[in-house]
């Protein structure tokens, strides 16, 4: 049944094209003829090697043409490849999360082929969206997606968009009046998977912080879940306040945040939480000022932790961190020129469904996604349109895919058939 539901959700035209290959390969073994291709007479680990340099979509293609394709895209060793060929430049899948008007759907937009599927939006089948109608997407790591329960928190999902392989986790201690924050990345050297649950919650008996103009939860709890393992475990408080949203980098296997300003402690703060020790350090910022109010978002850049700094008018600049946790590697590397693209010149504020949309872009027109292998820059513009800009030129593109939603978050992805061993 999911592999029905998958085939229905890709084009139709690609769907024709497999059924045609595996036809003629059923015809010619059906007349007596033990048929062999010339890629089969070739040694495995160069077959793997040069399956796992195919974009996704045409693995997914592939491994529905006859048993012995779908045997060798199920190989572990061709994940394996997959990801050490998803350098930080190559060009990415893009997966857009549109939870508008009410039901929660996937798209994607694989922009590493080069025919006319690139223009193409085509929707992804969520085996277990009946037990998770309304989810946010936690975070992306390695091919695989980590979605979590927006309405209760209390529900988790691993799971690899084109395989289809998906995991449930355990449920983890709920408090009564709560906000959550969280996370999910791999660690290289430990080889392990994680899903950082940061909560904090306040006694709902009582009634000293009713009056404030912001609800506060004074107390807090870090939960982390390494995928694998059968339970969470607790690593007591933390002494930050994080903003409320995933985290936006993974980079030296760190998970990164930024903090809320408190009473005391007015200034805003990098925070990375280490996947392999599980604690929390400061990062040092960059000095470009005016970063102790809510106006950038942290981001990858060629594997470098960067922050996309907002000026006036819907100005960007790029900050990278080019040595990792050392405060003078901080470099401006781009300055991006204020745009509104066509679409958004018109009635911009009237069709907004303001009371419904849920992903919070901070009021920002403009929010930086990645970095493509030509040097241009992927930029996404008020959850509406995707645009390239040419650093070199100066010049924006709006970039038009057919059947785009009307409203989407766009979250950078690297497919790959990649799963995780997990014991039965």
């Amino acid at each position: 049944m999911c592999v029905v539901n998958l085939l229905l959700t890709m084009d139709l035209d690609d769907e024709r094209v497999a059924k045609r290959r595996k036809t003629m390969l059923e015809d010619d073994r059906g007349v007596g003829q033990q048929t062999t291709t010339e890629m089969e007479t070739l040694p495995h680990e160069i077959i793997v090697d040069i399956l796992s340099r195919l974009p996704i979509t045409s693995l997914v293609q592939f491994k529905f043409v006859c048993k012995g394709w779908r045997a060798l895209a199920q190989d572990p060793l061709l994940a394996d490849m997959q990801l050490s060929w998803k350098a930080p430049t190559t060009n990415p899948c893009l997966i857009l999360h549109c939870d508008f008007p009410i039901r929660n759907q996937l798209y994607f937009v694989d922009l590493s082929v080069h025919n006319h599927d690139k223009d193409k939006v085509k929707r992804l089948y969520v085996p277990f969206q009946t037990s998770l109608p309304e989810f946010d997407v936690v975070g992306t790591c390695n091919g695989l997606l980590c979605l979590s329960d927006s309405l209760y928190n209390d529900a988790l999902y691993v799971y690899n968009p084109f395989t289809m392989d998906f995991m449930e986790l355990p449920k983890s201690r709920q408090y009564s009046d709560q906000e959550v924050v969280f996370g999910f990345g791999f660690h290289q050297k430990t080889k392990q998977y994680k899903v950082v649950k940061i909560v904090y919650y306040r006694n709902t008996s009582s009634s000293s912080y009713s009056r404030a103009r912001r609800v506060v939860y004074p107390q807090s709890d870090v939960q982390v879940f390494t995928l694998g393992t059968s339970a969470w475990r607790s690593l007591g408080k933390v002494a930050y306040q994080l903003i409320r949203r995933p985290s936006e980098a993974l980079v030296n296997g760190r998970l990164h945040w930024v903090s809320r300003p408190r009473r005391y402690y007015p200034a805003r703060r990098l925070m990375s939480f280490d996947l392999e020790d599980e604690q929390f350090r400061e990062v040092p910022k960059p000095d470009c000022g005016g970063l102790n109010r809510c106006n950038f978002h942290l981001c990858v850049l060629r594997g470098f932790l960067a922050a996309a700094v907002y000026g006036n008018y819907g100005k960007l600049e790029i900050w990278v961190m080019k040595d990792y946790n050392v405060k003078e590697s901080w470099i401006k590397e781009f300055s991006i020129g204020a745009y509104m693209p066509k679409c958004l010149k018109q009635n911009l504020v009237r069709d907004r469904p303001l009371k419904i949309w849920k992903n919070p872009s901070n009021g920002k027109v403009v929010r930086f996604l990645c970095l493509l292998d030509n040097g241009e820059i992927l930029l996404e513009y008020k959850n509406r349109v995707i645009v390239s800009y040419d650093p070199k030129k100066g010049k924006f593109t709006d970039l038009v895919f057919q059947g785009i939603p009307h409203w989407f978050q766009t979250v950078v992805h690297a497919g790959s058939f990649n799963w995780i061993n997990t014991p039965s």
